[in-house]
């Protein structure tokens, strides 16, 4: 039986931290750069090869190791 798999080859992630936490924010931002962008308080768009993704606290956003940002929901 197949089974669908979505497997990333991340070589680093990062947790959107809440939206009160003005350190980890400033960390997650300088790391996307020009990758992300703040949609509202707590929320950041990141650049992915599917198109923008929105981003919440608790959700991750890896890194592959080709150099693309990909967003995974906590749950």
């Amino acid at each position: 039986m197949r089974t669908a798999r979505n497997t990333l080859d991340h070589g680093a992630a990062l947790r959107v931290p809440p939206a009160h936490d003005a350190k980890n924010w400033l960390i997650l931002m300088r790391w996307l750069d020009d990758a992300g962008r703040l949609t509202g308080r707590g929320m950041v768009e990141v650049t992915t090869p599917a198109g923008a993704d929105v981003a919440a606290p608790g959700d991750w956003i890896v890194l592959s190791a080709n150099g693309a940002y990909h967003v995974t929901r906590s749950r």
